[in-house]
């Protein structure tokens, strides 16, 4: 049954799911959708064409799908996609996309928000992805499955972070992020590989090997020659092996993008 407190607004229009939760003064707009089993627990704010997928919680105060924060956005109807199983905790924002982006913004499943953190208009999030407090993506990123974005950090426009990559707290993240890597510094620097989060997500010690000899052959090899030509003998040697060839197919994917270098 659904669970509707007295103070709270659900406009005309709005569609509900079962069993959906709205506490003390929530602010539900016409043309959101919120899926089976949503709770939003109070004083949340769902606006514009924001769906969001079955069992997510949204604490209080998140605001999510008002217009996106870009001076070219002229009105135009886009949508704030947010998946299931999403855990959105206090202050998070998260915005709409614009024409210059496809007009989406999407979120994937079982993702954790953690206060203040930010989404901006047009970004991709993969699932199972962790953003701490106050980290904050700006608008056309696009943050791979597994990804883990920690405390304060901020990432540029269009940036790419691979699946399964460790930002750490307090980052600049300028340039895309190979999956697999460790990031950090105030000016974000590739620092390796994200290790703990390999053996958590169960990658075996071999898998781990071929990935560290993956990053060593185009990231540390006394950098004879370009990036690209580094990443095409790297392509001959580890062919046969999937998570080095990850790598390796995501600066093949962007060639017009700078992939961050690990520190001389």
């Amino acid at each position: 049954m659904t669970n509707i407190h007295p103070t709270a607004v659900i406009e005309a229009g709005a569609e509900l799911g079962a069993n959906v939760k709205i506490g003390p003064y929530c602010v539900v707009g016409p043309n959101a959708k919120l899926g089976d089993g949503v709770d939003l627990k109070s004083h949340v704010v769902v606006a514009g064409y924001t769906t969001i997928g079955a069992e997510t919680a949204v604490f209080p105060f998140a605001s999510l799908g008002h217009a996106p924060q870009d001076l070219k956005y002229a009105g135009e109807k886009s949508e704030l996609i947010i998946g299931r199983r999403n855990n959105i905790r206090e202050h998070v924002t998260m915005n709409p996309g614009t024409a210059g982006g496809g007009l989406k913004t999407v979120v994937g499943d079982n993702c954790l928000f953690m206060t203040a953190s930010h989404v901006a208009h047009d970004c991709v999030i993969g699932n199972n992805v962790v953003m701490a407090n106050n980290a904050t993506l700006a608008g056309h990123v696009q943050v791979g499955d597994y990804c883990v974005l920690g405390g304060l950090s901020a990432v540029h426009q269009f940036v790419r972070i691979g699946a399964y990559a460790m930002i750490g707290g307090m980052s600049g993240v300028e340039n895309d992020v190979i999956p697999f890597g460790l990031v950090k510094g105030e000016r974000a620097h590739l620092a390796g590989l994200n290790y703990v989060g390999l053996e958590r997500r169960g990658f075996s010690k071999d898998q781990i090997r071929a990935l560290l000899k993956t990053f060593k052959a185009i990231f540390e090899e006394n950098n004879n020659g370009t990036l690209a030509e580094r990443t095409e003998k790297a392509a001959v040697i580890f062919s046969g092996d999937e998570s080095a060839m990850r790598i390796i197919d995501f600066i093949r994917a962007r060639e017009d993008r700078s992939v961050m270098q690990a520190k001389a």
